[in-house]
């Protein structure tokens, strides 16, 4: 499970203007049309080809929930992707994102100031330069550790630092512990 990831593509899936299919026979037609054939499907979901054919048909209507799961993301990764780009692309440029983060937040900084980590909850409107670094590392498949990494930069300079006028010894910012983490475009 990557959070950092896949808050990143929830908050995407919030701008889609039609909802994704949602039962299992519409969501393989789905994918067989996308992909161009059962067999295709079959193996990407790690199933039958024949199990596809019966969910194309609605002979089978309740997916295990291995598979329901895996359906529903190969299914949410692939639908509308034009709104999706838009949406990143939006935010990339002008709107930014909003970061609401639940966790364990510590700093680095110079001998004599307090940096013990604490709790904190936080909600930071980041600029659009911030939102492309993370959408730019997350298309080039960077991992969690990456994005959390990336996170933690624009908190430092946006939050911590108030884009330069305070703070100015501080060094890096972790986050650690994450209770609760949302993005927002």
């Amino acid at each position: 499970m990557s959070l950092f990831g896949d808050g990143l593509d929830a908050a995407v899936q919030k701008a889609f203007t039609r909802p994704a299919p949602k039962s299992a026979g519409a969501q393989m037609r789905y994918l067989v049309k996308q992909l161009g054939s059962t067999k295709a499907v079959a193996r990407m979901l790690r199933i039958s080809q024949r199990t596809v054919e019966r969910y194309v048909k609605n002979q089978i209507r309740k997916p295990r929930p291995n598979l329901a799961a895996r359906l529903d993301r190969e299914v949410k990764s692939r639908w509308q992707p034009q709104i999706r780009a838009k949406a990143r692309q939006k935010a990339a440029t002008t709107d930014g994102i909003v970061v609401d983060v639940h966790a364990r937040l510590g700093y680095t900084a110079p001998i004599g100031t307090t940096d013990q980590d604490r709790i904190r909850h936080l909600t930071v409107a980041l600029p659009p330069q911030h939102a492309a670094r993370l959408f730019d590392a997350q298309q080039q498949g960077a991992g969690d550790d990456r994005l959390r990494e990336l996170t933690a930069e624009a908190l430092k300079e946006v939050y911590f630092q108030d884009d330069g006028r305070r703070a100015g010894s501080l060094q890096e910012v972790q986050i650690n512990d994450v209770i609760h983490l949302d993005f927002e475009l």
